[in-house]
């Protein structure tokens, strides 16, 4: 034994009636036997003959010790809890378990209770009178993180660290908590100075996802990515900081694996031909089973509503379809039979009004006869509209022939865009929906050049933006009356980030995609520049979100009705603030000059008792009242020294 670590190795047979160790069958015994040195060198086996053998059957367990202590480590943790066929587990034990159990206390004792960490108003920035919102910045190739407050002429810093995370940064949901990157796990912070409120263990994490509530986080990390390790994805408790249950992870994953319902009561994942719905606080399946769905390519949560909406793709004479099933009940809402189906993509309209399935189709068969195989050649595009508050869910569609680069919903109205075409030959196309089934076309704008679609959180405003290889691109349209308020350019810019109210928006060129000219500009939902910043190597700008208005959806239509009665008041409101920032110039001169003068007069009154000592280094000649006409100027030569040249 060596450092005290053997590995035990035990097969358990769970029957209705307790046993105790039951013994495996003689199927799986040889295979056991061959990959019990696959994680390291077995320096004994003390089995004695194998495996346990005993009258020609296995004893059930087996003894094993490693000339590494590690090797007996990897042994526990890739090969515990195998499953060997549906009544078989393999079970691995450190020896060293055992002492621990059998040094379970008898009687049970509560723990003890954590003291109170106070770490403030967690909402503080929620209560600036002017609404200015904060966001993150990370510079100098992540050495530094900052919290900026965007407040006027120049964002004044919230927080600095260095070193503060080692790769990037992410805001929760409703803006409470910033969540930094470490070798060892996730970090989040919080409150007036950002102390820490909680941290988890999750070495090598790279990934992270919050539940819209802010009640849990999901880590992954692929230092545990492998089939036989139920740690590489951990959801955790935000407030207790408890790890609540841990999943494994399929290489072939999209991020994030799971997706939350609107309210954190559900979260879902893809499984072979299955949807799996877990519920909260329990974790464990809905109903315990999984929803049977043969060829499930993709599903996404209603953004609003407990809905969920998959597609499956076409199977033999079967036509690919989407469904709407209401959670928990599993009820079907709607069916969409869709042919010819290459790919769907699903977006959901921010209050869940709309749904739109963006479908490519193959525009022609034709039928290789030597192989007796159909071929397909072309697409075109349609996209579905499911209008979910309408009664029986009705569909419309609009089709179109040319590619599709980029779709995007109006968050808050009944708009929608999209763009499509071929470079240099780019349009962006802008419908809306009305009632009774009506898909309006309201404007092409053709000849763009743009490849994102980023629309303003409260809707109306949209950038169009050429980012990366369109050399940053910027086209802001109001699409009330559809006329563009600004063109301009961001040259070589990679991101675009809208704030959570819809006043400024953020181009930047980060240093991820591009090493030169790394800044972010603020600009107004105009397209008005305000402000340029450039930062040494900055790498990510990430606005703090807000949690929803506690508004009704009534009252914000009766202030926009009556915007012109309060736009007045901000009007007056902003012309003070002009006053003020001028008087504070003017006072900041006329400091500026008090200090000058204070000099002066210092200087003067060094210069006036230094008269003695002038007139003694003049002999006695007062040069202080003198004109320059008085003074004649006398050169005098002085011989240093003479040099003897002597010349051969």
């Amino acid at each position: 034994m060596l450092g005290g670590r053997m590995a035990q190795v035990t097969e358990v047979v769970p029957i209705p009636t307790w046993r105790g160790r039951q013994r495996s069958s003689r199927r799986s015994a040889p295979t056991l036997l061959d990959t019990r040195s696959v994680y390291g060198e077995v320096q004994s086996d003390q089995s004695g003959g194998g495996w346990g053998r005993e009258n020609s059957k296995t004893k059930g367990y087996i003894f094993l010790e490693y000339t590494i202590p590690s090797h007996a480590q990897d042994a526990v943790k890739m090969a515990n809890g195998y499953k060997l066929d549906k009544l078989h587990t393999f079970a691995v034990n450190l020896f060293s378990d055992f002492e621990k159990f059998e040094n379970v206390p008898k009687h049970w004792e509560n723990p003890k209770p954590q003291p109170f960490k106070n770490v403030g108003d967690l909402k503080y920035w929620l209560q600036n009178e002017d609404c200015y919102d904060q966001y993150s910045v990370i510079y100098e190739g992540g050495e530094k993180t900052a919290i900026f407050l965007n407040s006027p002429r120049e964002p004044t810093v919230v927080e600095e660290r260095s070193r503060w995370t080692e790769t990037y940064v992410r805001w929760s949901p409703q803006g409470i908590y910033l969540a930094t990157f470490h070798m060892k796990g996730i970090a989040l912070w919080g409150g007036e100075k950002f102390d820490q409120i909680m941290r988890f263990n999750h070495p090598g994490v790279q990934l992270i996802d919050f539940s819209p509530c802010e009640r849990y986080v999901v880590t992954f990390s692929p230092m545990s990515a492998n089939q036989e390790d139920a740690q590489a994805i951990i959801i955790w408790d935000i407030r207790v900081g408890q790890q609540k249950r841990a999943f494994h992870c399929d290489a072939q994953s999209a991020w994030p694996i799971f997706k939350w319902s609107h309210d954190g009561k559900y979260f879902a994942r893809i499984g072979q031909d299955a949807l799996s719905i877990y519920e909260t606080p329990s974790f464990g399946l809905l109903d315990k089973k999984s929803l049977k769905i043969v060829g499930l390519r993709d599903f996404t949560w209603s953004p609003t509503d407990n809905m969920i909406a998959y597609w499956v793709p076409e199977q033999e004479n079967v036509p690919a379809r989407v469904t709407l099933i209401q959670v928990p009940s599993r009820k079907e809402l709607c069916v969409r039979n869709l042919f010819n189906v290459a790919d769907c993509k699903m977006h959901w309209q921010k209050n869940g009004d709309y749904l739109c399935v963006k479908v490519d189709r193959y525009s022609k068969l034709r039928k290789v006869e030597e192989k007796d195989q159909i071929k397909y050649s072309g697409l075109y595009y349609n996209f579905e509209l499911f209008r979910i508050r309408e009664k029986q869910i009705p569909v419309d569609k609009v089709e179109c022939k040319e590619n599709v680069l980029a779709f995007a919903w109006e968050p808050t109205g009944h708009k929608f865009a999209y763009i499509h075409g071929e470079s240099p030959r780019i349009s962006v196309t802008f419908y809306v929906l009305r009632p009774g089934g009506k898909v309006d076309l309201i404007k092409c704008l053709e000849r763009r050049t743009a490849n994102h679609l980023f629309w303003s959180p409260t809707g109306q405003f949209i950038l169009l933006a050429g980012l990366r290889n369109m050399n940053g691109v910027l086209e802001f349209v109001d699409t009330g009356d559809m006329t563009v308020m600004a063109q301009t350019e961001h040259f070589m810019a990679t991101d675009v980030e809208w704030d959570s109210t819809g006043r400024f928006v953020v181009s930047a060129v980060s240093w991820w995609g591009h090493k030169v000219d790394n800044a972010y500009w603020l600009w107004s939902f105009q397209g008005r520049l305000l402000s340029k910043h450039p930062l040494d190597r900055f790498c990510q700008l990430l606005w703090r979100p807000r949690p929803p208005s506690l508004l009704s959806v009534e009252q914000i239509k009766e202030i926009k009705k009556n915007i012109k009665k309060y736009s007045s008041q901000f009007e007056v409101v902003d012309r003070l603030r002009q006053s003020n920032v001028s008087t504070e110039l003017l006072k900041k001169r006329k400091q500026l000059m008090s200090e000058y003068e204070k000099y002066r007069d210092d200087k003067r009154e060094e210069y006036a008792a230094n008269k003695d000592r002038r007139l003694h280094m003049r002999r006695g000649v007062d040069t202080d009242d003198m004109d320059e006409e008085e003074m004649d100027e006398e050169v005098v030569e002085f011989l240093l020294k003479v040099e003897e040249i002597i010349e051969e």
